[in-house]
């Protein structure tokens, strides 16, 4: 099924940080997939967030649980959203809201990118209900005290994000 409309491809990104890609990640992805010809999802860098994984290794991550979207290209970025938005000709930047509180701050960036680069429009999409509690966050504070993060994170990557958190955490 092709998201076009008068012959003109609708390209979108989905930025994040993705330190690790969770549930809830991939349920945005899935979706926002649906709604695109093809979707960016770009593992930026956030320099005021401490992360466990590299950039390079987060995108690894992604590629291991979006094998089978076909419209899905993973890649990576460090600069400002709506430079790579230009640079890539994109048509929409995504973002996944869980709470009022993702709401205010994603709000606040849509309307800065929107006034950095006039083209730059942002669609939310809202968390299913599973994963309006989740974030990555959590994730890598249950990972790294041994508990079991199988429910949050996609089966193909338990394993390694287990490795590398508990290894941080004996280390």
């Amino acid at each position: 099924m092709s998201n076009q409309r008068d012959g003109i491809m609708r390209k979108a990104v989905y930025p994040g940080s993705f330190d690790p890609v969770t549930n809830g990640h991939l349920e945005i992805i899935r979706r926002a997939s649906k709604l695109f010809d093809k979707l960016i999802v770009l593992v930026s860098v956030n320099t005021s967030k401490k992360t466990s994984f590299s950039p390079e290794e987060r995108a690894t991550l992604l590629r291991k649980v979006c094998y089978d979207i076909p419209n899905v290209e993973i890649d990576t970025f460090d600069g400002l959203i709506v430079d790579y938005f230009a640079a890539h000709d994109c048509d929409i930047i995504v973002k996944g809201l869980r709470a009022m509180s993702d709401f205010e701050y994603e709000f606040q960036m849509a309307h800065t990118n929107k006034h950095l680069y006039e083209k730059a429009e942002t669609v939310f999409l809202c968390a299913d209900s599973e994963s309006t509690y989740l974030s990555s966050s959590m994730v890598k504070q249950i990972a790294s005290f041994g508990g079991d993060i199988s429910a949050f994170v996609p089966a193909a990557i338990v394993e390694d994000i287990q490795k590398r958190l508990n290894d941080k955490q004996k280390g």
